[in-house]
């Protein structure tokens, strides 16, 4: 009979691919992770409804928000409802070249299928959404789409 002398060891654990792993989560994270696009500037508290539809090609959406300034930025802008294009608060007189400049960055053949999300403050009276809309159909943007969130009651 043959003995081995000592306990049995359990071997090392290679940790040659470790840095394969590492990089590949890395690599997967950057891939799906999603930058914001703009800082938000104004304040918008979503108005509920009850009839809802989820947008299908979100690449095809350009927001406009319209609201309150942020407390950041009340200083500066006052506190009546302002509208918020991209990054930069303007005016309603820049929608149009807003609106020019967001198709120019699209394909030809999906320009015509631009929508505009306006995403507007519950409190926001109609008079700034009405020269929105007004300078919206100047810009020949004549797809319009009200972001709301689902009433309580309704889920």
């Amino acid at each position: 009979m043959i003995r081995k002398k000592g306990g049995k060891e359990t071997p090392a654990i290679s940790t040659a691919s470790l840095p394969d792993i590492v990089f590949m989560l890395l690599f997967f994270f950057m891939v799906v992770t999603v930058m914001r696009e703009t800082e938000q500037k104004v304040e918008v508290k979503y108005p509920k409804a009850t009839e809802l539809t989820k947008l299908e090609q979100k690449s095809l959406v350009t927001y406009v928000y319209v609201g309150p300034p942020t407390n950041a930025y009340k200083k500066q802008f006052g506190t009546a409802p302002r509208v918020q294009l991209n990054d930069a608060i303007a005016d309603v007189e820049d929608i149009r070249t807003f609106v020019q400049n967001e198709r120019s960055k699209m394909d030809e053949n999906m320009q015509r299928k631009m929508i505009t999300s306006l995403k507007v403050d519950a409190d926001t009276k109609m008079g700034i959404i009405y020269d929105v809309k007004q300078e919206l159909r100047k810009a020949d943007a004549l797809k319009v789409n009200y972001s709301a969130v689902v009433r309580a009651g309704d889920l």
